[in-house]
């Protein structure tokens, strides 16, 4: 349709993700794993030039690290001249973890990418079939972004659509990721663009529909705590400011979890069966590679001797033994026991719980819990990703302690309080 636009919204790469945590899996496994982010951008791409859209967008976290690896930038370089050659255009912008004050050697990018600098700037661009389109958007200077990005971007003169490029934290999310970039829906929508390509959470989601605020999520998880389908978005929106939004899958490998029911009398044979007939059956529904979390529910009713072959591992390589690496795979890296829910209150003895709560006291009126962590926060590679607690987070992280101390009381103690 003449009067549209059509392109893909994408964000998160992180290009040449280490996998750290992973080198114990089987060689072929891992170095697949390793090319993941590479394979799911080039489905992005494949995407962009099958539907022949008119551009893309790329909202940030490009690589994995403030190095961008000569690897990782000719990769990006190589699917970049695939779309220049079909006269695709592509808008980048920098996020905090690929920062324009990383130290690496420069590959230079082909004619039709248009990358965002470290201030908040416009990009006027004009499509095959003539629309005029004016695109905002910056690359992140540093790692830690905290300002309010947000109160820069205003619209610039003519165009037949305005498109919002931003990596940054909705305040109304309950995300985890640090809040850089901060931005409510209200200050979005005040802008009046025609759309916002947002980036930097990894869970796609949809914060507004007319004008669309929308994640797009990574292309491909890279831990267990980015399960799921992961996908980049087509967007198609007409000069009546109607817009279709359209999900494509495009991970090469999932990340999944399989709960296991363990029963009174179940046997060793009756809990192999139950867990690769529920691997085959997951399978039997996926189009590419899986990465599987056994977790035993109620494995507490599992005999002494089954539990010890769990907890040695042998379970755990009896289940991988045989196992195919052809696409689709199913591979289970992990066999986990669900954890029975306890509350630390149920700890009856007044004596021991004000001295719990004594120390946590005493550590944050006091140096020796910042003395505790700043081995860590000094550490070379670890200091790059860390920024010093606030009182709030300190409080978080010895509640945390507490609930762990009486979680762990409850367990040694075979599920019983000892109120004497």
């Amino acid at each position: 349709m003449k009067n549209e636009i059509h392109f893909i919204h994408t964000a998160d790469l992180h290009l040449d993700s280490p996998f750290l945590g992973l080198k114990h899996l089987p060689g072929e496994l891992f170095e697949r794993i390793q090319n993941s982010t590479f394979l799911a951008f080039e489905k992005v791409i494949d995407e962009a030039l099958n539907r022949n859209v008119d551009f893309i967008v790329i909202v940030g976290d490009l690589y994995d690290g403030e190095d961008r690896s000569i690897r990782a930038q000719a990769h990006l370089r190589q699917q970049m001249d695939r779309l220049n050659q079909a006269g695709i255009h592509a808008f980048l912008s920098h996020g905090n973890h690929d920062h324009l004050s990383g130290h690496w050697l420069n590959l230079d990018m082909p004619a039709n990418v248009h990358i965002f600098h470290k201030e908040v700037e416009w990009i006027p661009f004009t499509t095959r079939k003539g629309q005029k389109v004016h695109l905002y958007g910056f690359s992140y200077p540093t790692r830690h972004v905290r300002v309010r990005k947000i109160s820069e971007y205003k619209k610039e003169g003519e165009a037949d659509f305005h498109i919002g490029l931003l990596h940054g934290h909705c305040e109304s999310s309950r995300s985890k990721h640090q809040p850089y970039a901060p931005f409510s829906i209200k200050e979005l929508l005040q802008t009046q663009m025609d759309y916002w390509a947002l980036g930097h959470i990894h869970k796609a989601e949809v914060l507004h529909e007319n004008p669309y605020i929308v994640y797009p999520g990574n292309p491909q998880g890279r831990h267990k705590n980015e399960e799921g389908e992961k996908m980049c978005c087509e967007v198609q929106i007409n000069a009546a400011g109607q817009t279709k939004l359209t999900f494509i899958p495009t991970a090469v490998i999932r990340w999944e979890s399989l709960a296991i029911p363990c029963v009174e009398g179940m046997n060793f044979t009756d809990l192999y069966l139950t867990c690769v007939n529920g691997m085959e059956s997951m399978l039997a529904h996926k189009e590419c590679g899986v990465l599987l979390e056994i977790i035993l529910s109620n494995a507490s009713t599992l005999s002494t001797e089954i539990k010890e072959k769990i907890d040695n591992g042998e379970f755990l390589e009896m289940i991988q033994a045989g196992l195919e690496m052809e696409s689709p795979f199913i591979w289970p890296y992990k066999i986990s026991k669900q954890k029975q829910k306890t509350n630390p209150k149920a700890i009856q003895d007044p004596t021991f719980l004000n001295v719990i709560d004594q120390s946590i006291s005493d550590l944050l009126a006091g140096e020796e819990l910042d003395e505790s962590l700043s081995p860590l926060f000094s550490h070379v590679y670890a200091s790059r990703y860390l920024t010093p607690f606030d009182e709030k987070t300190k409080k978080q992280l010895l509640i945390g302690a507490k609930e762990l101390i009486g979680d762990r009381l409850v367990v040694k103690m075979g599920g019983k309080i000892n109120e004497t």
